[in-house]
């Protein structure tokens, strides 16, 4: 059967000194290609694959030239393979994983790092960007993919590039900016099996010569394909309905542009569905002692209780702006956002008709972001940037976790709970209307600023080298109050413990972060580099577990003064990458490869001990080789390869693994 894998399942895999990961994926597309102006059809020799420009370090660059192990993908591209949201852009890009239909973002990971703290009171390893900002934890951070003009992939330590950290990675898009002077719009429409209904618009109006609006549009739904044997008059389930609609005004003039964008999605969708397995060990302890076990189903359908529902919805709206003013030596460029999201979420993680691991979450929050910066124009050897960045973050969490009653008594004492009482010479047991029902409160308060500096020189005119410096400070509020419990049995299953109140606890963290870079230009067409970074993530407090104080708990299980939540410290890391990339055969075939390796120190690690907690393990060492290839085979056909290798060494695990 399916097992908690947050508890027992990563204990054992950790007990491993040694882990090798590997991950090749291979993908090919058949897409229809445009020929390029001026051919007519079945010219090959006219066809080329289309230069992506991005702005990764700052300012409009080709993808070739920056360097950085990225994978960019323009809006031409996200059309033809139908991406649907962000977490769509994993499978395309080598040394990426964790793609879901969930607005869950815990197991996404890069290089093999992952932020496994499905919580709120850590930061993901992987973030999320939306036109320069960031997206945020679970719940908010997923958002769909409509009138897009580019999405891009950056693999490796990034916090030289955002105005938040992002240690392992970032995944980073851009939507479709209004067009001065110009009049046009597009609608586009989709029907499909299972009740499939796509529509994506937008309408660009030139309101004068500098100013113009931009509106879009987008709402999929689709209705579910997976019977659940155990509710056979529920919908079925992976099914979604979601609608999304964005507004941005522009105005461009002599020394100065911006740009207004607000957005609002309302998605309504399955929360992640479960199918049990039959093991040898679990699933036959819960037949034997457990009443009302039994599998049915299929690889399809499923046989799931629900007790706490199946559901992941999410209303998310945010607004942003960029301004930019011509100095002459340089840009200045100020970014505002502002994002407040309420989600909804709960599944069946056992999979079973019964409850042995019952999971939801309700959630508020809110987020504002501030950065600015200068980029120095590039007409001599030495180019720059330079920023500073604020960010406050609240967040209000209540999370559920269930099991039922008989089933905490059987499998764990073999016993019924009402012949557990009596053997206990406990009174008569009464079975609670909620079962065993361990719920949470987390509320958090984060805040911090950061400031960097980026050099790049012009050594010759194809050597080129950089340094860059960034001081980082992140201060978490954070409290966290145990409910109590309606069962007789107590709370021990997740917590062991309840709380009278809110316990609080405060933080801050710091670090210095410098990066070196080299990129040599081999030819007009190929980018040779190397890199040195070091990446920091700040430290932060468990959702899921409480460390009582000198006292202890009482004899209900309450927590006496002096306790605190379960607090974890910064995580850091060095990077050292090389890479190459390019372009062959009159750019019908370009080549893209990297190779890492990364030491984390005091990595940020989620297990199962008197609840679901986040402590610090010694170091993980990885190597790594990763890479894609892209090719115009024919008038109508393009074919997009990619592939990656990683082994991971962990050290110093064993306080968790045992």
């Amino acid at each position: 059967m399916h097992t908690n894998t947050d508890g027992s399942g990563l204990k054992s895999a950790l007990g491993l000194s040694r882990m090798l990961k590997t991950g090749v994926s291979l993908l090919a597309l058949a897409a229809a290609s445009q020929p390029a102006a001026g051919q007519t059809a079945g010219q090959l020799d006219g066809l080329v694959i289309e230069e992506v420009i991005v702005t990764a370090q700052k300012r409009a660059q080709s993808v070739r030239d920056v360097p950085i192990a990225i994978t960019a993908f323009d809006a031409a591209f996200a059309k033809r393979t139908n991406l649907d949201d962000v977490k769509d852009l994993i499978k395309f890009s080598p040394g990426v994983a964790g793609d879901s239909k969930d607005s869950f973002i815990d197991q996404v990971n890069i290089r093999g790092i992952l932020t496994n703290d499905f919580g709120v009171g850590g930061d993901p390893s992987v973030a999320f960007f939306k036109n320069g900002f960031y997206q945020g934890r679970n719940g908010a951070v997923v958002s769909s993919l409509f009138d897009m003009e580019r999405a891009e992939v950056l693999r490796g330590p990034q916090g030289f590039l955002f105005g938040r950290n992002a240690i392992g990675g970032a995944i980073s898009v851009h939507t479709a900016k209004p067009k001065i002077g110009v009049n046009e719009g597009y609608v586009e429409a989709g029907v499909g099996e299972r009740g499939i209904l796509e529509f994506e618009g937008a309408l660009n109006l030139a309101v004068s010569d500098k100013f113009a609006v931009r509106l879009a549009g987008y709402h999929s739904e689709e209705d579910g394909y997976v019977d659940n044997l155990a509710r056979p008059n529920d919908d079925r389930l992976i099914a979604h309905d979601k609608s999304a609609f964005r507004g941005t005004i522009a105005y461009e003039g002599n020394s100065f542009n911006g740009w207004l964008s607000a957005e609002y999605e309302d998605r309504e969708q399955s929360g992640s569905v479960y199918r049990a397995i039959i093991d040898d060990e679990i699933f036959p302890l819960l037949q034997d002692n457990v009443p009302g076990v039994q599998l049915r189903g299929n690889n399809r359908d499923i046989d799931s209780n629900h007790a706490l529902g199946n559901f992941d919805n999410g209303k998310i709206f945010n607004v942003n702006a960029e301004l930019n003013f011509d100095m002459g030596f340089a840009t200045l460029t100020s970014l505002t956002g502002y994002k407040d999201h309420k989600y909804e979420y709960a599944e069946d993680f056992d999979g079973l008709p019964i409850s042995v691991n019952d999971y939801s979450q309700d959630q508020d929050g809110n987020y504002f972001e501030q950065e600015l910066r200068l980029v120095s124009e590039t007409e001599g050897p030495l180019s720059w940037y330079a920023g500073v960045s604020y960010y406050q973050e609240d967040i209000d969490s209540l999370f559920s976790q269930r099991i039922d009653e008989e089933t905490i008594c059987g499998a764990y004492y073999y016993y019924t709970c009402a012949d557990l009482f009596a053997y206990w010479e406990y009174p008569e047991f009464t079975p609670s209307a909620n079962q065993l029902t361990e719920s949470n409160r987390v509320r958090g308060d984060y805040k911090g600023w950061a400031t960097y500096l980026d050099l790049n020189y012009a050594v010759t005119d194809r050597l080129e080298l950089g340094v860059g410096l960034r001081y980082s400070k992140d201060t978490k509020d954070f409290e966290i109050n145990v409910l109590p419990v309606d069962s007789e049995l107590g709370p021990f299953y997740i917590f062991g413990v309840t709380t009278d109140g809110f316990i609080s606890s405060s933080n801050s963290w710091d670090d210095l972060t410098p990066r070196f870079v080299a990129r040599y230009s081999a030819s007009e067409d190929w980018t040779i580099y190397a890199s040195v970074t070091k990446g920091f993530k700040a430290g932060g407090f468990g959702s899921f577990a409480i460390v009582p104080g000198p006292d202890g708990v009482d004899d209900d299980s309450v927590v006496l003064p002096g306790g605190s939540p379960n607090q974890f410290d910064p995580e850091t890391v060095w990077s050292y990458e090389v890479g190459a990339k390019g372009d062959l055969l009159d750019r019908r075939l370009r080549l893209d490869f990297a190779s890492y390796y990364y030491e984390y120190t005091d990595l940020q690690l989620n297990f199962f001990d008197n609840g679901d907690r986040v402590e610090n393990i010694g170091s993980v060492k990885a190597f790594g080789v990763e890479g894609t290839v892209q090719a115009i085979v024919s008038e109508n056909i393009d074919l997009y390869l990619a592939g990656s290798y990683n082994d991971n060494e962990i050290n110093g695990a064993e306080q968790i693994a045992g």
